[in-house]
């Protein structure tokens, strides 16, 4: 099973590297739930980071439906990580009815062009799961980030595996408070990858949000298990 680390920027990036982790999701903001890090900070990353990187492509908080400005910087975004060499694009847009953006999500997919691409969480607020997935697999997505529709994922655990089990073509990848504690039960299940920030707070900015980092021990106590 691999295991994917959210990072928050290059300093994060470095320790998933030297951790040995599979691949990292590069964002920022992650107290937002993570937005596109800016390009000073994916060239940084590009080009003292050897592992596979997806980058984060969301262009703000909040929900999944966005404007035409909004998704014309997603469009412009993703061309510039296709020019920068990145290896995968996570992204996705939803209608405000909570379904999928079938056409939308279809134009930032053939705009990543062959980077690897993952349909992001906010597949977690769709009304429809399986509709969802069915609407997915039309288009070709091959990796779902999903808690399955939960807080966290060991609590949707039971969603996710039977959303596994639907398809052929498509692979869940459980992310929300995955940690050293709780990552065996998905590898018992029998999930192929595992997202996780394993991160520790370094302190406070002034505006009183927490400032954190990717834990070494933490993702090597991970790795430990799922690779033995």
């Amino acid at each position: 099973m691999e295991l994917e680390i959210c990072c928050n920027g290059l300093e994060s990036a470095l320790v998933a590297q030297e951790s040995g982790a599979d691949r990292i999701e590069l964002c920022s903001h992650l107290h937002l739930g993570g937005l596109t890090p800016s390009k000073e900070v994916l060239l940084a990353v590009r080009k003292k980071v050897h592992l596979p990187i997806y980058v984060l492509i969301r262009p703000r908080e909040g929900n999944f439906v966005y404007s035409e400005e909004e998704f014309d910087s997603m469009i412009s975004d993703i061309d510039f990580c296709v020019q920068c060499g990145f290896d995968g694009i996570v992204s996705g847009v939803l209608f405000e009815n909570f379904k999928v953006d079938v056409q939308r999500t279809e134009q930032l997919l053939c705009t990543a062009k062959d980077l690897d691409f993952t349909f992001h969480r906010a597949f977690d607020e769709v009304a429809d799961t399986k509709q969802a997935v069915a609407d997915l697999e039309l288009i070709g997505i091959k990796r779902i980030l999903s808690s399955g529709q939960e807080k966290t994922a060991l609590q949707g655990l039971s969603l996710l595996k039977s959303l596994e089990a639907s398809t052929k073509s498509i692979h869940f990848m459980p992310g929300a408070g995955i940690n050293r504690h709780n990552v065996l039960h998905f590898k018992t299940a029998g999930f192929k990858a595992v997202h996780a920030s394993a991160s520790k707070i370094i302190g406070m900015s002034p505006s009183g949000t927490a400032e954190t980092i990717s834990d070494l021990d933490e993702i090597r106590a991970m790795l430990n298990i799922i690779r033995t």
